[in-house]
């Protein structure tokens, strides 16, 4: 199975262990608000907190692309601070896990 569709199923079962087990150990997430660089283990804390929050609802994704080496995908997701952003997700791809991830995003009004 694709990364996509793991990671979507994950996403719409809030199965939040299903969607870090498709990250690689030494994996890389960067914030689109600051720029910095958070670890598995700090965006693994984050994503807990999210799926388990019912204010979060990580809306339908579409797939733009994905290889062996990328995925690049979209969604609208909105956030238990009450915020909606449209997010641009681009993930590396190695050995069937994402290694990295850089995110754009939008404000959007709700």
């Amino acid at each position: 199975m694709a990364v996509f569709e793991v990671m979507n199923a994950a996403v719409q079962n809030r199965d939040a262990q299903g969607y870090l087990d498709i990250y690689s150990d030494d994996a890389v997430f960067v914030r689109h608000q600051s720029g910095t660089t958070m670890n598995k283990a700090d965006f693994s804390a984050l994503i807990q907190k999210m799926m388990a929050s019912d204010k979060t609802v990580m809306g339908p994704r579409r797939k733009i692309y994905e290889n062996d080496d990328i995925l690049v995908f979209h969604s609208i997701n909105d956030y238990p601070d009450g915020t909606r952003e449209a997010v641009l997700m681009a993930c590396t791809l190695k050995d069937g896990k994402i290694t990295r991830v850089e995110t754009g995003a939008t404000p959007l009004d709700k």
